[in-house]
């Protein structure tokens, strides 16, 4: 597919303000969950029946990609419908509940080329995404937008995957010590008494 930005593949306006700096892989995310919706053949979550389970970790920038999947799902962090892996991997995979999963990846290939791009050239000297000059980052966004979806992603489909995620409970006790509510699951007893994980010397 080479052509224009559209609409289906293209964040809102409002996304990139969410993200706080223009760059290539918050709408690359953007573009991956959007892929996988039409997959699944679903719509923007509304409540608690989408998840996403990301393979990437920590401390590599391309972890942006988990502000366009938001955005484009409705499976956010605030309502515990993502699980990251720390993996450090580029790929996630998208669950409905009891239907059907698929795995996204981003393809060596298109990471390859995409790395090209003059903008990385300034990221790896150190210089935060809102401090490379816009043109720059406008053609590394543009240049995404051209490659067809079978150049950018791999898909595939997980007929045995499951996942379980936790029941939510509205039960919560107040810390011995600290004397703040705890939701049950994070109680530890301490002596037999509810402690917060804090309070209790725990770890996680």
């Amino acid at each position: 597919m080479k052509g224009d930005i559209t609409a289906d593949i293209s964040p809102p306006e409002w996304a990139w303000e969410f993200h706080g700096h223009r760059c290539p892989f918050m709408p690359l995310g953007y573009r991956m969950a959007r892929l996988a919706m039409k997959e699944l053949d679903t719509e923007h979550e509304k409540d608690h029946g989408f998840f996403v389970i990301p393979e990437l970790g920590v401390g590599h920038p391309q972890t942006c990609l988990m502000d366009g999947i938001q955005v484009a799902t409705g499976a956010t962090y605030g309502k515990s419908l993502i699980e990251k892996t720390f993996w450090g991997k580029l790929a996630a995979t998208f669950y409905m509940h009891g239907k059907a999963a698929v795995r996204i990846s981003i393809t060596p290939e298109f990471s390859d080329e995409f790395g090209k791009n003059e903008f990385f050239s300034y990221r790896k000297k150190g210089v935060e995404p809102s401090g490379i000059p816009a043109g720059v980052t406008d053609a590394a966004i543009k240049w995404m937008y051209g490659q067809s979806d079978w150049r950018v992603f791999k898909i595939e489909r997980l007929p045995d995957y499951r996942f379980a995620p936790p029941k939510g409970s509205f039960n919560k006790v107040r810390c011995t010590k600290c004397g703040e509510y705890v939701f049950e699951r994070y109680v530890r007893l301490v002596d037999n008494e509810p402690y917060c994980i804090p309070c209790s010397g725990y770890a996680r």
